[in-house]
């Protein structure tokens, strides 16, 4: 019986069998990162930070999600695979070769559904194999999401051994220096791994028109915006505010997106030269870069936010909704310029999951109202986004 091994920091270990691309050797894995080092090229697959989402179905799209990127995530539902996977509920679409439209480093589950789909559609171990992601199935998901919440998100690998059964000594020793040399998330940009390198119109004949500045955008979140009317430019994140200009948007809005917002220099800087000259709205990453434009801070939270079942308050209505979050950083209240309004707000640890700023045309949420996947409390969001123009 084939055999590999989750790995974390601190060298905690859960054996279980694989699935998907075949997981690395040790030495493979150290000539991996090597490589990609040198090279200046994505960190390789099957190494990354362990995060646990506590969603009940929806794989395929947190597969696709370009807010995982560097991240192996755990499914604490213990089940996964039975429905298959269908490229159109994708959150990506078909990329150039060498970039992969699964996102994650790596995928954890407690069981793999091994049987039959519907017809059209991919197993799951299908779709992992061909998006050259390495999967590891038959572990405690509990233990592990118990120590992540106790002991926060941290580094790890999927690896097998070389000889087969265990890990050898020699095998731990060499992993355990490369997880502690790996980076940790903080302090990560990924935007570059993500999101248009040129600028794609959607529905161009629609109105108002809205310049998406892509940070590793949802395709739901271009969907929505669709749905109500919207002209969309996907605008590169490297892109400036003179672009901004040349194409005539009536307003910008900056996507969720994978990393630490706080090293993101140059979006930042790009945002601010936004703000005040049309409204400005964001979605996650894109809500904590538009803080950080407004001179507030970012800090890294222990094992953050990642699932469907978040309730949030909107404290203007003191109305509560569930709400789909994905997110390791979160928005410093304290750090908030003056006249910025705490929108929202989780009802479970009060951290901030949304702001406005009226003077400034300023609408953001931390949570994912596009909901792909997720709950649909909150669709009506992409409503009060507009009226900002309006």
């Amino acid at each position: 019986m084939s055999v590999c091994v989750l790995v974390l920091a601190d060298g905690e270990r859960y054996r279980g069998g694989p699935f998907g691309l075949p997981a690395p050797t040790v030495d493979d894995l150290a000539r991996d990162i090597e490589t990609s080092a040198s090279s200046g090229c994505a960190a390789p697959k099957a190494v990354g930070e362990v995060v646990f989402n506590t969603a009940m179905s929806g794989y395929h799209e947190v597969l696709t999600d370009p807010s995982y990127t560097g991240q192996l995530v755990a499914m604490t539902y213990p089940h996964a695979g039975n429905y298959g996977c269908d490229p159109s509920w994708s959150e990506v679409g078909p990329e150039p070769s060498g970039r992969c439209g699964v996102k994650p480093a790596g995928f954890i589950v407690r069981s793999l559904y091994d049987g039959p789909v519907p017809a059209g559609r991919r197993t799951l171990e299908q779709f992992l194999l061909e998006e050259r992601t390495p999967g590891i199935t038959g572990i405690d998901t509990r233990r592990l999401t118990l120590r992540l919440r106790d002991g926060g998100s941290c580094n790890g690998a999927i690896v097998r051994p070389a000889e087969g059964g265990d890990l050898s000594q020699k095998e731990r020793d060499r992993l355990s220096e490369l997880l502690r040399a790996f980076p940790q998330m903080e302090g990560r940009s990924l935007v570059a791994e993500v999101g248009s390198q040129e600028l794609v119109v959607v529905n161009e004949s629609g109105s108002p028109h809205i310049a998406l500045y892509d940070c590793g955008t949802k395709a739901n979140i271009v969907r929505r915006l669709v749905t109500h009317g919207c002209r969309v430019t996907i605008v590169p994140a490297i892109s400036g505010e003179e672009l901004i200009e040349e194409i005539g948007a009536d307003a910008l809005f900056v996507s969720n997106g994978p990393g630490d917002p706080a090293v993101l220099d140059h979006q930042v800087a790009r945002i601010r030269e936004s703000i005040g000259r049309r409204p400005v709205l964001g979605i996650c990453l894109g809500h904590q870069l538009i803080a950080e434009a407004l001179g507030a801070r970012t800090r890294k939270m222990a094992f953050g936010h990642h699932g469907l079942n978040h309730p949030v308050r909107d404290e203007r209505t003191k109305r509560v909704f569930v709400t789909s979050q994905n997110h390791g950083f979160v928005v410093e209240e304290e750090s908030l310029p003056e006249g910025c309004e705490v929108w929202f707000r989780n009802a479970n640890d009060r951290t901030v999951e949304g702001l406005a700023m009226d003077s400034l045309g300023i609408r953001t949420t931390q949570f994912h109202p596009e909901s792909a996947p997720g709950p649909y409390d909150s669709h009506w969001l992409f409503a009060a986004f507009l009226e900002v123009l309006r």
